[in-house]
């Protein structure tokens, strides 16, 4: 099996549980995560002894979105470097969100930006009653574009309009309401209600299933072809936002601890 830096693996009985391990930082993502979710993904795609995917994370949170030491290496790169940047963090959601096999995000503490963008990335999202979310991108001057193809999908156009601009934090019943979350517990029941899920999806064929993700994505519109061409457009859009007055500006005000002055 294939050792990871940023992630673990462990498959028994047709589920793969792929768990993000930065607790530290509250599973912060930086651009060896993406890589080791990227291949890890990859890789489970092509495991024809692989039935269900589950996306956890240890620690407090599911994930704080982008780690502060890459958000650094944003500020001085060039719109160039950050287009390709943000098309690794592309080619992840895509993986996730294409692949073959049925995907559940188990959800605790924090999902924020990227975050958010997993877990709108998994067919079923179980999340814990004292979980929060946040697309909060524009509190630095940014747009939550790489994700927002998923996050729309998700919660659809009015809240995306909301969340995007005002960047206000919502709890889990929010986002179980807005179509982010399949369904809440408490920490206790977590487990057990993933495990519910997974029990239902093996009594499904797996062709089944991959034939019935495909219809779903067809049926809206969104076929992996589509959605590298929308890809190229919010890589763009993202890289000539983080290299604007306002995204350098928002970017070093928070870096520097600071409230930026719009």
């Amino acid at each position: 099996m294939q050792n990871f830096e940023t992630i673990t693996l462990e498959k028994s009985a047709g589920v793969a549980t792929v768990t993000m391990n930065r607790p530290d930082v509250h599973n912060a993502f930086n651009e060896v995560m993406i890589a080791d979710l990227t291949t890890c993904f990859e890789g489970l795609n092509d495991d024809k002894e692989v039935r269900v995917i589950i996306l956890q994370s240890a620690g407090q949170s599911f994930s704080a979105g982008a780690d502060i030491n890459w958000m650094k290496s944003m500020v001085s790169a060039t719109q160039d470097e950050n287009k390709a940047d943000s098309e690794r963090l592309a080619k992840l959601l895509r993986t996730i969100n294409f692949n073959s096999k049925a995907t559940i995000a188990k959800v605790q503490g924090l999902a924020l930006g990227g975050g958010v963008g997993l877990v709108c990335c998994c067919d079923i999202v179980v999340a814990t009653e004292d979980a929060k979310f946040g697309l909060t991108e524009a509190k630095l001057g940014l747009v939550p574009a790489v994700i927002s193809p998923y996050v729309v999908d998700a919660m659809g156009t009015r809240h995306a309009r909301r969340y995007f601009q005002t960047a206000e934090i919502f709890d889990a019943n929010t986002a179980f309401r807005l179509g982010v979350v399949s369904e809440l517990c408490t920490d206790a029941e977590l487990g057990e209600k993933v495990s519910k899920q997974v029990k239902l999806l093996n009594s499904t064929g797996p062709y089944a299933k991959e034939i019935g993700k495909k219809l779903v994505m067809s049926v809206v519109g969104r076929t992996l072809p589509q959605q590298k061409k929308l890809d190229e457009y919010t890589t763009q859009v993202i890289a000539a936002v983080r290299v604007s007055d306002e995204g350098q500006k928002g970017l070093n005000a928070f870096l520097n601890k600071e409230k930026p002055q719009w």
